[in-house]
């Protein structure tokens, strides 16, 4: 069990302010576990545990406030799981109890995650009434053969009806794509994509379909999956159709509309804090001599339980100087515009020097580029951005 974050004793490091705060919660149900899925999601089976569930996330935040104190919050994401699962009702009474503990800003980006096997017509303006400001539809394919293989639990059908209902309740959406998928070719990788664009979605997240450990894919790889050389292809192919309809590349995965790109997602792309609630949820936070992250407990019963104590927290771990800078180039490396040099210093608490030695290797090999005050990714680096992210891990790392 971890003990809570003391401040009595003196950390490593001087930051000389706090970075932005935001706020996540972790929904863990879905009506399938999908074979590609390595989150902390569980079938939903009989029914959820609503109000109990939504009891200790009332209680994690409560146990958590000493820790942000004061601190603003600039978006909550609520994600999964599929969190559109919960009942509008439940989305209104947790959002209201956020509300009534931290401080959010007036602009507040709300963000829910939604899958098309959950949708109810009406029910996507039932969030919106709640607080809801953007919602993120998990369509994946908007081919039924497709979305068989990856043992999605809706249709074609379904995917179009659901985002033709976020247009009408959002003014900002994102439809979430997969690529490379089993059997996948360019032309049905461009099928899918014009079917998405023709929606004209204000935000588009992209994904390359990866076989993660402990997934039931992991076990047993479907057949047919695209090659590299192929899935690089589908890339180009992505980002020269996503440029055309007028969405612009601003991260890995994630393309835009002026003025639409993921708040939430780019405070976790420019090394900023979170506090994440809920079973396995995830946090990173900054006091002015250190930085934290911590996980809670994994399984529901068992963080519900726990959350209800006081205990939420399974285990935290604070990081070193030497973490830091792959920790944080880990994340910022993935903007497509780069980031200002000042980050690495205000948000790692770290000197220029900690990070000089792999600059200069990543000029060198020309992965990166120095730019009126930022660091941007070349067109090579970004396409090698896991080699170029490594130069920062810490020795024997």
């Amino acid at each position: 069990m971890a003990e809570p974050v003391h401040l009595h004793r003196r950390g490593q490091l001087r930051l000389s302010a706090l970075p932005p705060l935001t706020l996540y919660l972790h929904l863990p149900w879905c009506l399938r576990k999908c074979p590609y899925c390595d989150f902390n999601s569980h079938e939903a089976g009989t029914g959820l545990p609503e109000r109990e569930y939504l009891d200790a996330l009332r209680a994690d935040l409560e146990a958590a406030l000493p820790q942000v104190w004061g601190r603003r919050v600039g978006s909550v994401f609520i994600g999964g799981g599929t969190p559109s699962l919960f009942s509008p009702a439940g989305i209104d009474r947790l959002l209201a109890e956020v509300r009534a503990r931290l401080p959010l800003d007036p602009a507040c980006e709300v963000t829910l995650e939604a899958n098309p096997g959950t949708f109810e017509r009406e029910r996507f303006h039932a969030f919106r009434a709640a607080g809801v400001t953007r919602l993120s539809v998990g369509v994946q394919s908007f081919d039924d053969q497709a979305l068989r293989a990856l043992g999605r639990v809706h249709d074609a059908a379904q995917a179009h009806a659901a985002v033709q209902e976020a247009a009408a309740a959002f003014d900002t959406f994102n439809i979430d794509l997969m690529y490379a998928l089993p059997g996948q070719d360019l032309p049905g990788l461009e099928r899918d994509l014009a079917q998405a664009l023709a929606w004209q979605p204000p935000h588009l997240s992209v994904y390359h379909l990866t076989i993660e450990a402990g997934t039931r894919f992991a076990s047993r790889p479907p057949a047919g999956l695209p090659d590299e050389d192929l899935a690089s292809d589908m890339l180009d192919l992505i980002g020269q159709r996503t440029l055309a309809a007028g969405l612009q590349r601003y991260e890995v995965s994630a393309f835009a509309r002026p003025g639409h790109r993921c708040v939430h997602n780019l405070n976790y792309w420019s090394f900023g804090d979170y506090l994440g609630l809920g079973a396995g949820a995830h946090s990173k936070l900054s006091f002015p001599d250190r930085i934290v992250r911590q996980v809670r407990w994994r399984e529901p019963a068992a963080y519900m339980r726990q959350a209800a104590a006081g205990q939420a927290v399974s285990n935290q771990h604070e990081l070193t100087a030497a973490e830091l800078p792959f920790e944080f180039m880990l994340n910022a490396l993935r903007l497509r515009e780069g980031f200002p040099v000042q980050w690495m210093v205000e948000r790692t608490g770290l000197g220029g020097q900690a990070f000089e030695p792999m600059l200069q290797q990543a000029v060198e090999r020309g992965w990166l580029s120095p730019q009126a005050g930022r660091w941007v990714p070349t067109a090579r680096g970004f396409d090698f951005l896991s080699d170029v992210q490594q130069l920062f891990l810490p020795a024997g790392g």
